[in-house]
């Protein structure tokens, strides 16, 4: 283990994981951790007759289709971001090329 690592223990429903990890990610390995837990209960309650197997499958693919969401929206505001730099690039050249011909 590195000397900024230090283990914790995350439970996860019933069992519980030991994880070695960096001092200043406590904090989003154990949100991380309260995410799957919430998940878990939430899918608990509305399928009462499942398996955990069950469960933790569906809680797994709702939070990873959160995650792709969130990157989507990412890439979007990315590309948004990139085409008005674009746009002010050409602005900016046409300008140029009006005081010129002035």
């Amino acid at each position: 283990m590195e000397k900024n690592n230090f283990r914790i223990h995350i439970k996860i429903d019933t069992r519980t994981y030991p994880l070695d990890i960096r001092r200043e990610d406590e904090e989003k390995y154990r949100l991380a951790a309260k995410m799957v837990n919430d998940t878990v209960r939430r899918f608990r309650g509305l399928f009462l007759d499942n398996d955990s197997q069950d469960i933790l499958a569906m809680s797994a693919f709702q939070i990873a289709l959160s995650a792709a969401e969130t990157k989507k929206s990412e890439e979007k505001a990315l590309f948004i971001g990139e085409l008005k730099n674009l746009n002010d690039d050409i602005s900016d050249f046409l300008k140029e090329k009006r005081k010129k011909s002035e």
